[in-house]
């Protein structure tokens, strides 16, 4: 599927995009996922509510493109935006006028998802629910042990979150317990792996720190910080230990977060070089390293830095200003990354539809 999504995206970017709607349904189908999981995926990728209902017995669903329950009752259901299944299922997308490229794919495969989850087989009760439990900083002790026993955890290992975008390219898949967890920044693909995991490719991917089963809420945010740490192609795969104890501090701070040198750096960004500069200062050990990565002459490297140290009001190669720099240059990507966007639909018949959550990163 990925060498072919490869060759069709040099000669139809549409029908890329489509093929990764497939892709995407293809996985959270092997992986098992609710009812409430395949909504949040086709309301993400549509960009608009999703809904589901059936007769027996009566329930019926909403979710919003952030994952999030919709009030009920729905709205009058279009006939060309819904696929009626056997035994009385409905599903349905919530859109207001004319179609948007690839809606009529992202009904079929969300139609062929819930029919597989309510066929022969399909349990009475939805465990997957419970990963969901063991990710929220909420929930309690006890509610956490029965979340384990229902997913097949061991209580006294280690485990780390894996978290992805609803779109993104596997290569492998790793095993374990996995649905999709409505975020603040709309649905994501999450797997609990063991802490030794076997090596697998995903892109864009985040890993969170190994953690017990009574603190995986904190192995999936900083997992969320990886991820959106991502640049694809360059460093499509993010693991939170290369950061050590400056992504748990991130994933407690909050992007809102008051952070005057990430301010300051914002300013440095301004700069046709500036971010760069500042990736290779923070990953080097000294200026003429810096400049060797950079491919530029020692005496350019240093008239950056001055910049950079007169905009930040420190220097940071002394002290603690490259830990300071360091922090402020993590926060800045975070403030700016576009890793959950949803690729943008191709224009063509029916529109194109917006980009949902995040922003432009500089």
């Amino acid at each position: 599927m990925q060498e072919l999504l490869g060759r069709i995206s040099r000669l139809d970017p549409s029908a890329c995009l489509g093929l990764r709607v497939i892709a995407c349904f293809d996985e959270l189908i092997v992986g098992h996922v609710n009812t409430r999981a395949l909504l949040a995926a086709a309301a993400s990728l549509a960009g608009c509510t999703a809904g589901f209902r059936q007769c027996d017995p009566p329930r019926a669903l909403r979710i919003t493109t952030k994952g999030e329950f919709a009030k009920m009752p729905a709205p009058e259901v279009r006939p060309d935006f819904s696929t009626t299944l056997a035994d009385g299922i409905l599903v349905w997308l919530e859109r207001e006028g004319d179609p948007w490229p690839n809606d009529a794919i992202v009904l079929e495969r969300l139609a062929l998802a819930v029919r597989i989850r309510h066929g022969r087989g399909a349990r009475e009760v939805d465990n997957r629910r419970h990963l969901g439990v063991l990710v929220d900083r909420e929930s309690s002790p006890d509610e956490r042990l029965s979340a384990v026993s229902a997913l097949g955890l061991v209580a006294a290992r280690r485990y780390r979150v894996v978290v992805a975008p609803l779109f993104a390219v596997w290569q492998g898949r790793p095993g374990g317990p996995e649905d999709v967890i409505g975020t603040r920044f709309g649905p994501i693909h999450a797997v609990v792996v063991p802490d030794r995991y076997e090596p697998f490719e995903a892109s864009p991917c985040g890993i969170g720190v190994a953690a017990g089963i009574d603190a995986l809420d904190r192995s999936f945010r900083t997992a969320t910080v990886a991820l959106r740490l991502c640049l694809p192609p360059e460093e499509p795969l993010v693991v939170a230990d290369a950061y050590g104890g400056l992504i748990e501090l991130l994933a407690e701070a909050g992007d809102d977060a008051h952070h005057g040198d990430a301010d300051c750096l914002a300013t440095v960004a301004e700069h046709p070089w500036g971010l760069e500069t500042v990736g290779a200062i923070v990953t080097t050990q000294s200026v003429r390293e810096a400049a060797r990565a950079l491919a530029i002459h020692h005496s350019t490297m240093q008239g950056r830095l001055d910049v950079i140290t007169a905009t930040l009001g420190f220097n940071p190669l002394e002290g603690f200003g490259r830990t300071r720099l360091g922090t402020a240059y993590l926060m800045h990507r975070l403030r700016r990354s576009s890793v959950l966007e949803l690729p943008a639909p191709i224009p063509g018949v029916g529109g194109t539809s917006p980009t949902p959550g995040g922003s432009s990163r500089k």
